[in-house]
């Protein structure tokens, strides 16, 4: 599956199985392609898709699609840092060192 079929069947599962709006579900699969050439190459929209269905969802769709990926890189040897791929990305209290001392 190339890179634009993938985007393409995950932004509209994204949408139709989990109610994401358009831009939202574009943003997550458009992240979640270059988790998948970066990180897990084997990674198929079903397996994507099963990760974000098998997720709490308590927060909506983005918190849902964050909480997937994050499974996914934890499970990844070679990820360490998962923001990158998620919808919320970096935040400010990440780069702080005085967090938790």
């Amino acid at each position: 599956m190339s890179d634009d079929d993938f985007e393409t069947t995950v932004a509209a599962a994204f949408e139709d199985r989990f109610g994401a709006d358009p831009e939202t579900a574009s943003a997550a699969a458009a992240k979640a392609a270059a988790f998948r050439d970066e990180v897990d190459e084997n990674l198929s929209a079903e397996n994507l898709i099963d990760a974000v269905a098998e997720a709490n969802d308590y927060d909506g769709f983005a918190h849902r699609y964050d909480l997937a990926i994050g499974d996914l890189a934890a499970a990844d040897e070679d990820c360490t840092d998962s923001r990158a791929y998620r919808l919320a990305g970096f935040d400010d209290l990440a780069a702080d060192p005085d967090i938790g001392a």
